[in-house]
């Protein structure tokens, strides 16, 4: 992770204007070649390798002051120094210039210049053939991706070499970022080979971590816990800084908002440290074996949570050597907290602490790359993406170990019930031998054990039934709820079709209930819906007719052994009722009518109360549609309202 504090991260830089540009190219097409550096240019041949890194070649300027073209070219020769790789890497530079020259004496050849750092700001290469200016490329990730004059995560500029010419590249890079600048002249065959090859590898890595985060996050919703849930969210954070190193995220996330590429970083890693602290506490249980290694843990994720807020409105170099600082200090910490615990016994943490290790070994082998103290044929992120890769899996083994050791856990508490459930049955088998045993006094005390039993079994048998009623009552209204009423529909259907007797449903919807609410608040909304619920069931004479509340504002009635016209007569006394009652709330009267939908058949099929249901919703639709306060009734025959 810390190696994301390394890499170099955008700024804001404005587009060199068309006019800026011209006058540039106008200007040095007019200065002598006799002006320019007399180096010793790379020398091509067609038998020349495909690949040919130009760090040898390469002249940096001393100074970072010049930021035209017109006034580097002024400069003497003195100026100009060799570049040497070994030079430690800096963080944030302006006017950066670099320049090389190849020349082509024979063969007409194709090339692509490389810049295989996605992170800088801005890169402004500066073309010359022959001492004459041809072009002025400008790229970065300050700009839109598609402005790029090869669509690629890095920087590539094509070259076609003419036999004869010599060819001379002047470079300016401004990046707030890490300056490094692998330069490689590469074979259009070649790079496109590599590119591949690279890109399958970022590919399977930030696949898999997204698997992984995808997969922790679904776990976490069907167990409900907090590990899965932190575990995810870092995980997630890690793919979004691997995508972004990259240059993944910008080529296919945000290409059209390079100002993302300013914030991404001082926003992902405070809070991809504070989901790792998080999981942190939960996969080390310090809950439960240092409440001392807790508070500090939930300290420092307050701190990571806070700086992710903060350091995008602070000066960036500041916030890089900040998130430095801090990325290896708690993860110092971490290591330490696991390998505590590792030696007190627990087993998670020896797992744990072995990602760490990993992370951490990792992200000191690429400082120590980026600031030249060490050399390896490698990129410099390349060390922490291996330590990053095995942490993620060594922190899914721990969630794996902690899952299977809360399964075995309760396992162990199952049959630890199942061991008393079995001594409670042999204590209970002694005491009906005991009984058995005893004279008349024994038995007579088991006829009132007996007797308390079955007093107990009634009570808790009424008990269970007025649970049971209750579980069928709409808590505000009183009335029977949603779950009453599709049990109800079911057997009403079953009856009228073994009967043929005609079953009506009536679909009640309460006018402007939204208006209501926001007019007169939600307890006036609640009371009318309750008022409203009251005169429903004085409608409702007969023992079988139901009245439930089918959701918020609608209800449902359903009336057995009723025909088209019963039901449309009862449909229309209710409107008319409610329409002419007077409701009051706080002293407010509250306006209520209703839109009716009904629907009557004899069921012929087990999916007919389910079509009649349909039918009367369709003719509540169209009462509400024509107005409201009206009763609708759908005709099946000629299947309109």
């Amino acid at each position: 992770m810390s190696i994301l504090s390394f890499a170099g991260l955008p700024s804001r830089l404005t587009y060199y204007s068309s006019l800026l540009l011209g006058l540039c190219l106008l200007l040095a097409s007019q200065l002598s070649w006799a002006n320019t550096i007399q180096t010793v240019p790379l020398r091509l041949t067609s038998d020349s390798i495909t690949k040919i890194d130009l760090q040898d070649w390469i002249y940096v300027h001393k100074s970072q002051n010049i930021s035209q073209l017109t006034k580097l070219l002024e400069q003497p020769d003195s100026t100009w120094k060799k570049f040497e790789d070994n030079q430690p890497q800096r963080i944030g530079v302006q006017n950066y210039w670099v320049t090389f020259s190849i020349y082509n004496p024979d063969d007409y050849l194709s090339r692509i210049i490389a810049l295989d750092n996605p992170l800088l700001d801005s890169v402004v290469i500066y073309h010359f053939i022959n001492g004459e200016l041809v072009n002025a490329q400008q790229m970065g990730d300050s700009l839109p991706f598609k402005q790029r004059p090869l669509l690629s995560n890095i920087f590539l500029y094509p070259v076609e070499l003419q036999p004869g010419d010599t060819h001379k590249f002047y470079i300016k890079v401004d990046s707030l970022g890490s300056i490094s600048l692998p330069l490689v002249l590469w074979s259009s065959n070649d790079l496109t080979q590599l590119t591949e090859t690279k890109n399958l590898y970022i590919g399977m890595q930030i696949g898999l971590l997204i698997a992984i985060s995808l997969f922790s996050f679904f776990i976490a919703l069907a167990s409900t816990s907090y590990s899965y849930s932190y575990y995810s969210g870092y995980v997630l954070g890690l793919t979004i800084l691997t995508a972004s190193i990259y240059g993944v995220a910008f080529r296919y996330l945000w290409p059209q908002w390079p100002i993302m590429q300013q914030y991404i970083f001082t926003i992902i890693i405070p809070l991809t440290l504070g989901f790792s602290l998080m999981f942190t506490e939960k996969a080390l249980q310090l809950k439960y074996h240092n409440l001392k290694m807790l508070r500090i843990c939930r300290v420092m994720a307050a701190i990571s949570f806070s700086l992710a807020v903060i350091t995008p409105f602070i000066n960036y170099s500041s916030a890089i050597y900040i998130l430095v600082f801090v990325v290896l200090t708690m993860s110092t910490i971490l290591v330490t907290f696991s390998l505590i615990q590792a030696f007190v016994g627990q087993r998670n943490a020896t797992l744990y602490a072995l990602g760490r290790l990993a992370l951490l070994i990792g992200c000191i082998l690429t400082g120590l790359l980026y600031v030249g103290i060490i050399k390896l044929d490698i990129a410099p992120q390349i060390p922490t993406m291996i330590g990053l890769t095995f942490e993620v899996f060594t922190m899914a083994a721990v969630l794996a170990l902690r899952y299977s050791d809360e399964r075995k856990a309760k396992f162990n508490i199952q049959q630890q019930a199942l061991e008393q459930a079995q001594r409670i049955r042999e204590v209970r088998e002694e005491a009906l031998h005991a009984e058995a045993e005893n004279s008349e006094k024994l038995e007579q005390m088991v006829q009132e054990r007996t007797l308390e039993l079955e007093i107990t079994l009634r009570e808790l048998h009424e008990v269970n039934q007025k649970l049971t009623e209750q579980n069928t009552i709409d808590s505000l209204t009183g009335v029977k709820n949603r779950s009453a009423f599709d049990r109800r529909l079911i057997a009403e259907g079953r009856i009228s079709r073994r009967q043929q007797t005609p079953m009506a449903l009536l679909m009640i919807d309460i006018d402007k209930f939204k208006n209501i609410n926001d007019q007169y608040g939600h307890l006036a909304g609640d009371y009318s819906i309750k008022m409203i619920a009251h005169t429903l069931s004085e409608f409702l004479k007969r023992p079988t007719d139901l009245v439930s509340r089918f959701g918020g504002e609608e209800f449902a009635i359903i009336l057995p052994s009723t025909d088209d016209e019963g039901a449309l007569l009862v449909a229309e006394q209710i409107r008319q009722a409610i329409s002419e009652q007077d409701i009051t709330h706080n002293g407010q009267h509250i306006p209520l009518t209703v839109s009716i939908g009904v629907s009557a058949d004899i069921i012929d099929s087990d999916e007919h109360p389910m079509l009649l249901l349909e039918q009367a919703d369709k003719a509540l639709y169209q009462a509400k549609r024509s107005g409201r306060n009206k009763v609708c009734y759908y005709a099946l025959k000629a299947d309109q309202i």
